[in-house]
This record gives C-alpha cells, sequence and structure tokens, in this order.
C-alpha cells in the first residue's frame, strides 16, 4: 500500500503483530522465516508497492507442521471457485496456535476444500481474517492467492464494511453515535485490551436497535479490527456485552435475571439459561470481488 511503501520490513511487521517483539520478528527475517515476493530479505529492506509478505514463525511451523484434517459441518452461505463465505459457530477457534493443534476451523477447511490460499501461512490456509473464539457469525475464505490478495487488501484499507449485532447490558440514552478510543493490550493480563491513550486508534459506529428493561439489542458497524474493539468499548461505556467474561460479568442470561427488581445475588443457578455464550455475532460483510462487483453477504 502506498502508505507503507518505503517502510522497513521489520518495522512493518511489528506494528501488524502487535504480539511479538521487533527481536523475534528480526530473527525470523534473519532465518527465512519472512519472504517477500518469496524471497528473502534483510531485516531493514525498505517495502515497495504491491510486495506480498509471507510470515511462517518457525516456533509454530514446527509445532503445527502436520496439519490435521478433521470432519466437521460447515456452514456454507456462498461458495465460488474463489471464495468461500461461511457462518462461524460460537466456541470454535479460527486456526491452530499456542495449545490448540486441533479441532479448529482450520482444520475442517482443510478436510472440506482442496484448494485454499496460503498467504497467511502453511498454519492459516483461507483465513484472510478473523473472529473471536466465542463471536460467531461471517467469515469469508480465500480458495486462490489471488482472491485472498484482493481481500487483505480491502481489509487493510479499511473498504470491507462489517455489522455486528449483540446484546448489551444498560439503558442507552443516545441511540446512534460513534466511539472514538484508543485501544492497547493489558500489560498484566496480555490476553485482553484496554482503552488507553497509548493503544491503536479504534473506531466503532453503534445503533441501538430495540430497548429492553435491563438490555438493549445494538448493531454495531466497527471502521477499524482491533482484537476484542467491540467489547472493550462497551465495557469502557457502561454498556458491556451479555455472556462476556472478559469485559462484562459472564453469567449466563436467566429468564430471572430479565425480570422487575432483578438483583445479581438472586439468580437461580437451578435454571436453563436462555444464553450461555458471548452475545455478539457478526451479521454482514460489504466487499469487493476480483471482477469489481460489490458482495454482500449475511449470516
Amino acid at each position: 500500500q502506498s502508505e507503507v511503501v518505503g517502510l522497513r520490513l521489520d518495522k512493518y511487521l511489528v506494528s501488524q503483530m502487535p504480539d511479538y517483539s521487533r527481536s523475534r520478528i528480526q530473527s525470523w527475517i534473519r532465518s527465512s522465516n519472512v519472504l517477500v515476493n518469496g524471497l528473502n530479505r534483510k531485516t531493514g529492506y525498505a517495502l515497495e508497492l504491491n510486495d506480498i509478505i509471507n510470515v511462517e514463525p518457525q516456533e509454530i511451523v514446527e509445532l503445527n507442521s502436520n496439519l490435521i484434517p478433521e470432519k466437521m459441518d460447515l456452514d456454507i452461505i456462498f461458495e465460488d471457485e474463489e471464495i468461500v463465505i461461511i457462518n462461524k459457530p460460537a466456541g470454535l477457534v479460527v486456526h491452530p496456535g499456542t495449545g490448540n493443534s486441533t479441532g479448529t476451523l482450520v482444520n475442517g477447511l482443510v478436510d472440506h476444500f482442496s484448494s485454499l490460499s496460503n498467504l497467511n501461512g502453511q498454519i492459516r490456509p483461507g483465513i484472510v481474517h478473523r473472529l473471536d473464539e466465542n463471536t460467531s457469525g461471517i467469515m469469508v475464505i480465500a480458495k486462490t492467492n489471488l482472491a485472498h490478495a484482493n481481500l487483505a487488501d480491502q481489509f487493510l484499507n479499511r473498504q470491507v464494511k462489517k455489522k455486528y449485532t449483540a446484546l448489551t447490558w444498560g439503558l442507552w440514552t443516545e441511540n446512534t453515535g460513534e466511539i472514538d478510543q484508543p485501544i492497547a493490550r493489558k500489560k498484566k493480563d496480555p490476553t485482553s485490551y484496554k482503552v488507553s491513550e497509548d493503544g491503536k486508534s479504534s473506531i466503532t459506529i453503534y445503533k441501538v436497535e430495540k430497548k429492553f428493561r435491563h438490555l438493549s439489542k445494538v448493531s454495531f458497524y466497527p471502521k477499524t479490527g482491533r482484537t476484542h474493539q467491540i467489547r472493550v468499548h462497551m465495557q469502557s461505556i457502561g454498556f458491556p456485552l451479555v455472556c462476556d467474561s472478559l469485559y462484562g460479568d459472564g453469567l449466563p442470561l436467566y429468564l430471572s435475571r430479565l425480570k422487575p427488581g432483578y438483583k445479581i445475588s438472586k439468580y437461580e443457578e437451578s435454571e436453563r439459561p436462555l444464553l450461555n455464550r458471548l452475545a455478539l455475532h457478526a451479521m454482514e460483510l460489504i466487499f469487493t470481488d476480483a471482477d469489481g462487483k460489490q458482495i454482500t453477504l449475511q449470516a
């Protein structure tokens, strides 16, 4: 992309992979675990327009070098020769990582499809973007590298439009608005995030669709794609998502919680929960296919 042309390879990767230190990324570059257009480059290589960078961290490659195909019922919404659109269930991890070598969406994808893109490395075939494990909804999978590059370009330039549906606790006063609060990883718990001036720019547009006694149904249109963005933003303004164990109370949604005079200490554990998963669903994606045609799909 034009805005990153001339940027050092290692500096760019640090900005894209905040989970890893600059020294770790530099060691990957020196050990040929980072390729630019299929070639080894130095850490200070200046990026050029349309460079394709392939990163395969050595420790992850060795851990998952044998990706195991697994039978999996995939809810396929749309499929052609270039892409697949699926409705991911809550509780399904997208790709293998530390502690998750099997049972991920990728294990199901490699069993189901003979062709998947490999621009995101050998343990993430077809994966252009992610959803949290406990978030359900629409995901686009790339079958070819051409489709992957086209989609990744649109995600990078924030041209993909996303709509999420959620249930939040609290009584909203504003029915529409925008939350513009930077988000950073928590130092004490690197698996969770917080609003912080030191964080990355994060923007979420919201629209309250329906108000109930204790909670609301809300649509979210994130302009940026930070990890846990909607969940963190909702916690920051006092409307945490229902059943959010990281940024809310994490309690299941029981019928007794919705009645007048409810007190948190009184809910019945013997009740069958109405909902016992994060109340967040990726509802819609709008993007452009390789022929320039706008595609709108819903889950």
